[in-house]
């Protein structure tokens, strides 16, 4: 039996060598013009399927490959095509590869032993992708965060994206705030929450160190491409101490790639910071603005009210009992950070346990005085409110209320002036605990400004206040 030959086909083998040799060159010239490790995680992994019509073809394993094609090497690979193709090249398309990390079918028992491979190792990626530990703490789930006035907007947003993922009204959410007041707390809780409401949800936790060394690693490996396939994979990302990135740019440009996919499919991104986007150095413009996208939300420090409770559930789990003089002590003194908070209940456990001591005020003063600098008087938003109503000669309660009388409207804006003057509240949180919006309270603080600077009375007022609250 002949086969007779296919001119046709024969004339397409012969087009597909030309294309095959062509290309090689090109690579070649890219290989004499770049770094190694450049040439080989960016253009070793890239094949010609077609040139015709003037119109080159390259198939790419990734959409993240023809983004950084396009950024940073399309002037050189310009020029390659050009000096290789001659004027015959006009246009560059793109051919992403999905199917290379997909689960294959094969029914033939005779298919190529390569075929074979590539089907073990899409099953080997599809276990892995429905296998991954989400690095988050048991420990920190929302029935352990406690909640008051300092982070109630906070913690409102977080509770809704983890009861209702669909709504993405919240994405990305960025939280801000100093060291110690809960940001890692909050947002593993909201990662558990999801996890627990959908076990198959993919969910990582993961500090911007972390990310940092793997996207280090997977450089001088080589490995790029797989990095970045699998963050790509994630369903709710969760990124802590983000502004560690600052400086770090080809990190930052990679993770930049990442929050563009992730953003674009509608998957969760969680992110924190110890200042808000805006005040970000050494951060890439771009992935700035993509930060303030969703919902940005400060975390302050606590409360008086937060710290008793902070103090009441740690005790509790540790299985420790507060006097009422002792629960009062530490939570006036010990006012930064409810970390500082957890390690005087831990060093007071140890004192109550190892050296048999009763917890009492002169202990609690002692553990204190090793860890923080002991506050004659800490003022408080409940303090303030207590001396303005005293002055005013006016019940407390009324400061909270709707009235509009001017003896009570007058006090209330006295109350958030001094609330934004001596404690580290935000407006927003000011307003919060008087139901209020921020933008009352910055009018507020306005006011008393301008009457300081033409009432004199009033001006010896508010220094008569101001010397109660610092007695």
């Amino acid at each position: 039996m002949y086969r007779v030959k296919s001119p046709f086909r024969e004339r397409e083998m012969i087009q597909n060598n030309v294309n095959m040799e062509q290309w090689s060159k090109c690579l070649q010239f890219l290989k004499d013009n770049l770094p190694a490790e450049q040439y080989h995680a960016w253009f070793a992994p890239i094949s010609v399927l077609d040139f015709s019509d003037g119109v080159l073809t390259l198939r790419v394993p990734s959409q993240f490959f023809v983004e950084q094609i396009e950024e940073r090497y399309l002037p050189l690979l310009s020029t390659t095509l050009h000096k290789v193709y001659g004027a015959e090249f006009r246009k560059l398309r793109y051919n992403v590869e999905v199917a290379a990390k997909t689960t294959v079918t094969i029914d033939d028992e005779n298919a190529s032993p390569l075929l074979k491979k590539r089907q073990a190792l899409g099953q080997h990626y599809q276990e892995a992708q429905n296998d991954i530990d989400p690095q988050l703490n048991p420990r920190n789930t929302f029935e352990n965060y406690c909640a008051s006035m300092s982070n109630k907007l906070a913690v409102s947003i977080g509770q809704a994206i983890a009861t209702n993922p669909d709504c993405k009204t919240f994405n990305p959410l960025f939280v801000f705030g100093p060291t110690g007041v809960g940001k890692t707390h909050l947002i593993q809780a909201i990662g558990i929450k999801m996890k627990e409401n959908n076990p198959r949800l993919r969910v990582l936790y993961v500090t911007s160190r972390v990310f940092e060394n793997q996207y280090i690693i997977a450089v001088k490996n080589n490995n790029v491409p797989d990095f970045i396939n699998f963050y790509q994979s994630i369903d709710v990302l969760i990124i802590d101490d983000i502004q560690e990135l600052a400086g770090k740019q080809a990190t930052q440009n990679t993770f930049y790639h990442i929050f563009n996919s992730l953003h674009g499919r509608d998957k969760q991104l969680i992110m924190s910071s110890d200042c808000r986007p805006s005040e970000m150095d050494g951060m890439i413009p771009r992935l700035i603005s993509r930060f303030k996208w969703g919902m940005t939300v400060e975390l302050s420090k606590p409360d008086y009210e937060l710290r008793r409770d902070v103090l009441e559930l740690k005790a509790s789990q540790d299985g420790l009992a507060f006097s009422e003089d002792v629960l009062e002590f530490i939570a006036s003194n010990v006012t930064d950070s409810i970390r500082e908070l957890e390690g005087v209940v831990v060093s007071l456990l140890a004192h109550a346990t190892m050296l048999d001591q009763e917890i009492s005020v002169d202990l609690a003063r002692a553990v204190v005085a090793n860890a923080v600098k002991i506050n004659k008087r800490q003022v408080t938003f409940e303090l303030i409110a207590e001396k303005v109503a005293d002055h005013c000669n006016i019940d407390s309660a009324l400061l909270y209320g709707k009235s509009r009388k001017r003896e009570i409207s007058d006090a209330r804006q006295l109350l958030m002036y001094f609330a934004k003057r001596e404690t580290q509240l935000s407006s927003t949180n000011i307003g919060l605990r008087l139901n209020r919006n921020h933008a009352t309270v910055l009018h507020a603080c306005k006011q008393i400004e301008e009457r300081l600077t033409v009432e004199k009375a009033f001006q010896e007022e508010v220094q008569k206040i101001l010397e109660e609250l610092h007695k």
